[in-house]
């Protein structure tokens, strides 16, 4: 097949759905990773296939766990027959305070957005080499480099997710893969309606931005997509913060 594939995981609604509909938008044909959810999965194909003439692939895949990440790659050698871009978005987590969270927190949430992001990346870079090299990006957040209420665990995972960029990066340039992170502020998606404080958040991140407003799906969609074109080439290992110069202010 002359169009290439992109594979994001959660890719079926938030920020997964918005860096979606942009590598739909320039011509890419779709694996879309899903845990939960079929209904809004279906919608979401149904409508980035009729909208821009794509091929979308859904599969259903707990990325916490080894042997269905393999299914999910393997589900796109055998429709698609190659791979070019790997976004890694899908994410879980328990919002806690420190003195609050348990082991199996601990574990749910590094298995999700760490352990995944590194055998998943290894899963894409075998299909990658095979068509001479492609482009991996991983979703972080700021909670990776700063102490946010009740966000111990995932930032934990977060600053994972972005030391393992780093590593993936370098081990990965002989294969012709760039790899890069893009790191938002406050998105209001569905998933940050976990966050006990979730108005706060928002209302904070609208008032002191000095872009004059949040962050919204589409700019992290935009700074993901540059990174995987060849303008950003050598940009490798980084983590791009997207978040209209909120994190620049002194508390």
């Amino acid at each position: 097949m002359s169009k290439k594939v992109a594979l994001i995981t959660g890719g079926t609604r938030g920020i997964g759905k918005a860096i979606a509909s942009k590598f739909a938008s320039e011509g890419y044909h779709l694996v879309l990773n899903f845990m939960r959810k079929k209904k809004d999965a279906e919608q979401t194909k149904a409508e980035l296939e009729e909208k821009y003439g794509v091929q979308v692939l859904i599969v259903k895949a707990n990325v916490g766990e080894i042997e269905q990440i393999r299914h999910l790659f393997a589900e796109t050698k055998a429709t698609f027959g190659r791979l070019d871009v790997f976004i890694n978005n899908a994410a879980s987590g328990v919002q806690r305070p420190l003195m609050e969270i348990e082991e199996h927190h601990w574990d749910w949430t590094q298995n999700i957005n760490a352990k995944a992001y590194l055998f998943a990346a290894q899963e894409a870079a075998r299909l990658m080499e095979e068509n001479n090299g492609g482009a991996i990006v991983a979703l972080s957040s700021l909670g990776s480099i700063r102490a946010l209420p009740n966000y111990v665990v995932v930032g934990v995972s977060k600053a994972s997710v972005e030391a393992i960029t780093r590593y993936l990066a370098v081990e990965l340039a002989p294969k012709g893969i760039v790899v890069n992170a893009v790191s938002g502020g406050a998105v209001d998606t569905d998933a940050l309606k976990h966050f006990p404080n979730r108005e706060e958040l928002l209302e904070t991140a609208k008032k002191r931005n000095p872009a004059g407003r949040i962050v919204e799906p589409e700019d992290m969609a935009e700074a993901v997509y540059f990174l995987c074109t060849p303008a950003a080439s050598m940009i490798r290992g980084q983590t791009i913060i997207v978040d209209g110069g909120l994190s620049l202010l002194a508390e």
